[in-house]
């Protein structure tokens, strides 16, 4: 299949080129393109040994009765029939969480063969992790990495000249109509189609939304293949329950009840698991007084997002049995309608905002709501600009349902704030009229997310 350009090529070209440079672990869920990602860098390399603990797992043996990698490596030449040279050779183990004493190696590459290229990939590494406390800690780098970004997904459908102008576009001066109409279209292929890159792979070739749907079935049942894994902590029926829940509550306070009868603890442990293995996104409610937020963050009241609007669709037609509603909305329905009812423009928002940030640290995405009597109020997320909170709401209409926004505005003294929504580019000032102050919105479209920083640096100017 065609390699479609990801981000996180600049980052894993950056990491092969540091003479600082430490073992890499690539961490993510499962088929979101890690292993293709490092094949692709792979290309830079004079040679290039790939050993699938999964598929092969009689190398697991090499890593019984010792961890020097000076005895290893020359065993893995032996073994593949490639001369492993520092340096020269890219070295991946993928599927390490399949062998643990291979996890234990990676902090002695560091210290006795630290010339050689070394990155380890696995889907349900972070399980695997919690029973290593010492892995490696300070001796190896870790990134992180989520299905395809609208961006990644507009390349791969042959879309940069759209992209370069969308990323030019400005308040000042917004996207010419016809582009604009464009790139809407094309953020409502995106959501029905996700990020999955072989799903992407399947709408490049075909355009089909039924050829899409069965690569994302395919995929939704490897998931759950993989249930069994994790009996230890939580059953593979509660598992499947507690993701299927997810994609029918997602970006609402998650209730532990519409699972089924089961504990609230249970329950508690089967979101985690799906947490770690990257299949749900967690939105932790804070009080977002300033930074970091996590220091007034409340992880018993969250809301939840799926990791793929794509696979959200799926799951959502598994558990409902149809969705012909939602998709003929999404792909004829009138922006305000499309944007204002269902969660998916605002579980698409968190995403984003998600994935575009740098992979070398798992970045957790915030709200805050307030449930005074006679003033509820609630923000999409929160997030930071130039050291200070930013409040972001996914709306539609100019004005119309932002109390909230305003609300919090003048409870936190906030100049700033940013509506995401399926307009133009565009800014508008508020004016607060008890306060005597006026607020600031910047108006930053759902298909342009990526280009938020720059957006608001231009405004703040």
């Amino acid at each position: 299949m065609e390699y479609f350009p990801r981000m996180i090529d600049k980052y894993l070209s950056e990491w092969a080129e540091s003479r600082t440079r430490k073992p890499l672990l690539l961490r993510g869920a499962r088929q979101v393109g890690k292993s293709t990602a490092v094949r692709h860098l792979a290309s830079r390399f004079k040679s290039y040994v790939e050993v699938n603990f999964e598929k092969q797992p009689m190398f697991a043996q090499l890593f019984e009765n010792s961890l020097d990698v000076n005895v290893i490596v020359p065993q893995l030449s032996a073994m593949t029939g490639v001369r492993i040279v520092p340096g020269e050779t890219l070295l991946f183990f993928d599927e390490i969480q399949e062998c643990p004493k291979a996890i234990m190696s990676l902090r002695f590459f560091k210290e006795d063969m630290p010339e050689l290229h070394v990155i380890a990939a696995g889907s349900l590494l972070e399980l695997a992790l919690e029973d290593l406390p010492t892995f490696g800690v300070g001796r190896i780098h870790s990134m992180f990495m989520y299905p395809m970004t609208f961006d990644e997904f507009l390349v791969a459908n042959g879309e940069q000249l759209l992209l370069d102008q969308r990323n030019a576009a400005s308040a000042q001066q917004p996207l010419a109509d016809p582009l604009y109409e464009k790139m809407v279209m094309l953020l409502r292929n995106y959501m029905l189609v996700g990020g999955m890159p072989e799903v992407v792979g399947r709408w490049v070739e075909s355009h089909d939304y039924l050829a899409c749907q069965e690569v994302q079935d395919d995929i939704i049942v490897s998931y759950e293949d993989d249930f069994p894994k994790y009996r230890r902590k939580v059953s593979p029926e509660l598992l499947r329950r507690t993701l299927e829940s997810a994609a029918v509550q997602a970006t609402k306070k998650f209730v532990y009840s519409q699972v089924g009868d089961y504990k609230s603890a249970e329950v508690k442990t089967a979101l985690d698991v799906l947490y770690k293995a990257g299949l749900l996104i967690p939105v932790t409610h804070t009080s977002a007084n300033g930074l970091p937020f996590g220091s007034e963050a409340d992880s018993s009241n969250r809301k939840v997002l799926m990791m793929d609007t794509g696979l959200m669709m799926r799951l959502l037609n598994m558990t409902t049995g149809d969705v012909t509603e939602l998709t003929s909305r999404i792909l004829t329905a009138d922006i305000t309608d499309l944007v204002n009812k269902g969660s998916m423009a605002e579980m698409l928002a968190g995403l984003e905002l998600l994935r575009y940030r740098t992979p070398n640290v798992r970045h957790e995405l915030f709200y805050w709501s307030r449930a005074a009597k006679n003033s509820l109020a609630e923000i999409d997320y929160v997030t930071s600009y130039a050291a200070h909170v930013l409040p972001v709401e996914v709306k539609a209409g100019r004005q119309g349902g932002m109390k909230s926004l305003w609300i919090f505005m003048r409870e936190k003294g906030l100049d700033w704030a940013v509506r995401c929504s399926l307009e133009n580019f565009g800014t508008f000032d508020y004016h607060d009229a008890e306060k005597e102050e006026t607020r600031h919105v910047v108006i930053c479209p759902l298909f342009a997310l990526s280009q938020l920083q720059r957006l608001l640096e231009q405004e703040d100017g």
